[in-house]
């Protein structure tokens, strides 16, 4: 039988991630606008705020995960010597 190759298997693995982190944010993006623009009561209010916390973590560990991964594919036997990217 013919094996995928690796890249094709870790794109394939990536893509799921991506459209989580994707979703979670549009999401967040979503309920903050709610959250600004109309008037809740105070219990839809905090159920809100409690969803977009549990995004927001998410979408944060996401990033973590892939700065990660960025800093394994810089260095793989180092990682922690990758420098942040500059932003200037």
């Amino acid at each position: 039988m013919n094996e995928p190759a690796k890249n094709d298997i870790e794109s394939t693995s990536e893509a799921p991630s991506i459209a989580r982190f994707e979703q979670s944010l549009d999401e967040l993006e979503k309920l903050v606008a709610r959250l600004e623009g109309s008037e809740l009561s105070l219990d839809e209010s905090l159920r809100s705020f409690e969803r977009g916390i549990a995004l927001f973590r998410q979408c944060q560990s996401a990033l973590e995960e892939a700065e990660l991964r960025v800093k394994l594919l810089l260095d793989p036997n180092d990682p922690e010597s990758a420098q942040p990217f500059d932003t200037d």
